[in-house]
């Protein structure tokens, strides 16, 4: 059977670790869509708050604007151990 969402009903892994650096950095999540907009990604303050809950998917190409948006690699926000898939 394809699953497509983390055990716990996620729809993306790095939305957790998307809000821990976006909170480190002291961004709010209107300031971070901003710079994103600002980079080039059309996304708004709604989009990320469904990403870091979760409750949004999440493209490859959007993962290496918000990487660069909020200085991580892109291995960054893929990595799961502090949320394991199993």
């Amino acid at each position: 059977m394809f699953i497509n969402k983390t055990r716990d009903g996620l729809n993306n892994i790095c939305g957790k670790v998307m809000a821990v650096k976006r909170k480190e950095m002291g961004y709010s999540q209107r300031e971070l869509a901003d710079k994103l907009q600002l980079l080039g990604l059309d996304i708004d303050k709604n989009a990320i708050q469904r990403i870091e809950a979760g409750k949004r998917f999440v493209t490859d190409i959007e993962l290496i604007y918000i990487a660069e948006a909020i200085n991580v690699s892109f291995d960054t926000l893929l990595e799961n151990h502090l949320f394991p898939l199993s």
